[in-house]
């Protein structure tokens, strides 16, 4: 049976010292109820950080793990110069304001804080990696983890990895303000399912792909290495029957709340005391609705809860320090000497008052500047069993994508918040009863449950739909070159763009330095070796760079072949070129609208690169294109696109016309090689007899046998069969 290995910053539990030995106390955070269900249902295990335990006798250590092992939970420790680089200062001090927008507060100088991020991340791929069985689920947890995947996919190539963020994610110009945003993507790809709480994050993840790894658009699907990452939107929820419970307890919170407030209505906030929660805009727009109607404060009183957070961060201590200020400033203009409009308690508060107050509250305010989801929003709704109260969310919370009966306001906007205060403390019963009614309907059928099962199933689906290629093993490429360098004669065919050399935004740009020209020619030079360059660049773009070399040149994909340094350029392939006349000015019309788009005319084929365009821009634009080739079809051409690049071209001519010609030739024991890195070198490996080594050049699905990550590493690579020079 498979087990789920969780992986998150914290365990469900934290060590505390008591009385000189320990005592693990239960965290009530949405994460650790969330995932007790489906941890606790079965043999699983949690990875995560147990609190700092340095301060614990030797002698505890032993019994503090063991003590956690029969809870299952696996602890991954951190040292406190760690906790203060990896936790303070790169999650939370990059990527926690950078996803929820605080761009003032962004560290961009943080390069010593993502080194130990990295390590520590490393760690925990380290740890999952150790425990791991075939079959087992691994479910790693929010933004503190980002590279997790990546790593555990290089110990681990098959595991069956998801990803969960519950933090937005930002549009993709933010994101793409820090400099460590390829590796935050790349480490994210590494999971086959990621997770996100609402479409829009879920479109901002895919749009800074495109933009940050030049991936194409997609909606659900990244292609990314030889896999297909799925993404999807998993709105996180609660535990609604817990919220739902009656006692003699809770009962007595809401009856001493009451009396305390004498009668007056309640306004409630319950929050982590976080810059991103909107609590000084919140206390700014009941001021304003109490400067607008002084009368108010004699019979509406606030409450805001603040939950201790970070306290050792300069941010956070500001920000209680405003907080208080502002709420002297309201209770010094509007209050009297027997009460106060509003009233701050910075503290956690246990479940039983928390409840107590969701029943009292006749409004719940939850105006978030940014947020994933929010569950406080959905707990007030659970909590209403007499469907009475009204929320009143942000726009900007992902609960707001669901939870459409509150009364929605943009939180940045302190005379929109005035007014919807005003609107939810005079909403008649009737309307109260049918909003709250349908908000505790939508929680309760969404619940917690509901959300693993959603999850963990599609991540099943993901995994199992990838239809992995059989890539074989950098163990197996060794031995292969090794057999290579050994052979008497050998048949090399290389692509030129995105394999010889890296891609570029113009394809003039991607020129043969003096490192591929030594290459080429060095390898050309060994012993009963021939090299043949096979590129869908024209003759006269691809002589440019590698005509003087003693290679053989086969350009537009096989319709113009030379053979030889200094032979001269032969078509291979007969067919009318007449569409050209129709559909080029098509492609050209299409390049038109679409800024960093080029159209590249050969003889045999038109070429629209778009590498340079918006990819959301390009991908409508190439959309719209699509559909118009497709709905006048002209069956003398392909349409075939690669790598930012549609070409129409002559039906017929493809890669696996030199391959089939060359190997043909060959003289019996002759060895091959090839090498490419888009859809083009598809045809050029499945003409190739099945014993070839061929070497898929970056990501992307292929039918090669071997896959390096660049054009720089098969340098490297052919560069191993060249002679060393005897000196």
């Amino acid at each position: 049976m498979s087990r789920l290995l969780v992986a998150s910053n914290r365990l469900p539990v934290t060590v505390h010292q008591v009385d000189g030995g320990f005592h693990l106390v239960p965290s009530v955070g949405g994460l650790a109820t969330a995932l007790k269900v489906p941890h606790e249902s079965g043999d699983g295990i949690w990875f995560g950080w147990p609190g700092d335990i340095s301060s614990q006798r030797p002698e505890s250590h032993a019994a503090i793990a063991e003590k956690l092992a029969e809870m299952r939970l696996r602890p991954v420790q951190l040292s406190a110069s760690e906790v203060e680089r990896y936790y303070d200062g790169f999650s939370n001090g990059v990527l926690w304001p950078l996803f929820h927008y605080a761009l003032d507060k962004v560290r961009l100088d943080a390069d010593e804080d993502f080194k130990c991020y990295q390590a520590v991340n490393q760690r925990f791929a380290e740890a999952l990696a150790a425990e791991i069985r075939p079959g087992d689920r691994v479910w790693i947890h929010d933004y503190q983890l980002c590279l997790v995947p990546e790593y555990l996919r290089r110990l681990c190539p098959y595991a069956k990895i998801g990803f969960f963020l519950h933090v937005p994610f930002p549009a993709a110009d933010v994101f793409r303000m820090i400099p460590w945003r390829e590796e935050i993507l790349r480490g994210l790809l590494g999971a086959d399912l990621l997770g996100f709480h609402t479409i829009t994050h879920r479109t901002n993840f895919n749009r800074a792909c495109a933009h940050v790894l030049g991936l194409d658009l997609e909606v659900t699907d990244v292609p990314w290495a030889d896999r297909t990452v799925h993404l999807g939107a998993y709105p996180i929820s609660i535990d609604s029957e817990r919220f739902a419970q009656q006692s003699p307890e809770i009962d007595a919170e809401i009856a001493t709340m009451r009396d305390a407030t004498g009668g007056k209505k309640l306004i409630l906030g319950i929050d982590r005391l976080d810059y991103t929660k909107g609590i000084l805009r919140r206390l700014a727009a009941y001021e304003r609705l109490l400067t607008h109607d002084p009368d108010l404060a004699s019979r509406v009183h606030f409450l805001q809860i603040g939950v201790p957070s970070r306290e050792s961060v300069d941010a956070y201590s500001d920000l209680r320090k405003q907080v208080n200020e502002l709420v002297g400033r309201i209770n010094a203009r509007f209050g009297t000497p027997a009460s106060a409009p509003v009233h701050f308690l910075y503290r956690s508060i246990p479940f039983n008052q928390m409840v107590g107050l969701y029943r009292a509250a006749d409004v719940m305010l939850v105006t978030p500047l940014r947020d994933g989801m929010n569950l406080v929003a959905k707990e007030y709704c659970a909590a209403r069993t007499d469907d009475l109260g009204v929320l009143v969310l942000s726009e900007f919370a992902g609960a707001a994508d669901e939870l459409r009966e509150a009364l929605i306001v943009n939180p940045h906007d302190i005379a929109a918040i005035e007014r919807t205060l005003g609107a939810a403390l005079s909403m008649p019963e009737a309307e109260q009863r049918l909003r709250m009614s349908r908000l505790r309907a939508h929680v309760k059928r969404n619940g917690i449950e509901l959300w693993n099962d959603r999850f963990l199933t599609a991540l099943d689906l993901a995994a199992e739909s990838h239809n992995k290629n059989p890539i074989e093993s950098s163990t197996s490429l060794d031995r292969e070159m090794e057999r290579l360098k050994a052979a008497p004669a050998l048949l090399i065919i290389l692509d030129y763009d995105g394999t010889l050399v890296p891609l570029a935004f113009m394809p003039e740009l991607a020129y043969a330095d003096k490192e591929v020209k030594a290459l080429v020619d060095a390898l050309s030079a060994r012993q009963g070796t021939h090299v043949h360059v096979v590129t869908g660049r024209a003759p006269a773009s691809i002589e440019s760079f590698l005509g003087e070399s003693n290679v053989g040149l086969h350009a537009e994909h096989g319709y113009w072949t030379r053979p030889e340094r200094g032979k001269q350029w032969l078509v291979r392939v007969d067919g009318t070129l007449a569409w050209k006349e129709t559909l080029g000015p098509m492609l050209r019309e299409v390049a038109a609208k679409m800024p960093g788009t080029l159209v590249e005319e050969k003889t045999s084929a038109i070429a629209l690169h778009y590498r340079g365009a918006d990819p959301a821009l390009a991908s409508e634009r190439m959309r719209e294109l699509r559909g118009r080739l497709y709905a006048d079809p002209h069956p003398e051409i392909e349409i075939l696109e690669g790598s930012k690049v549609l070409e129409l071209r002559l039906k017929g001519v493809n890669k696996g016309l030199i391959a089939r010609t060359l190997t043909a030739e060959l003289p019996t024991g002759t060895l091959v090689f090839a090498a490419g890195d888009d859809r083009t070198d598809e045809d050029l490996f499945a003409a190739l007899p099945p014993e070839a080594v061929t070497v898929h050049v970056g990501a992307g699905r292929s039918r090669a046998r071997f896959r390096i990550p660049s054009p720089a590493a098969l340098r490297a690579l052919i560069g191993r069969l060249v002679p060393k020079d005897p000196k």
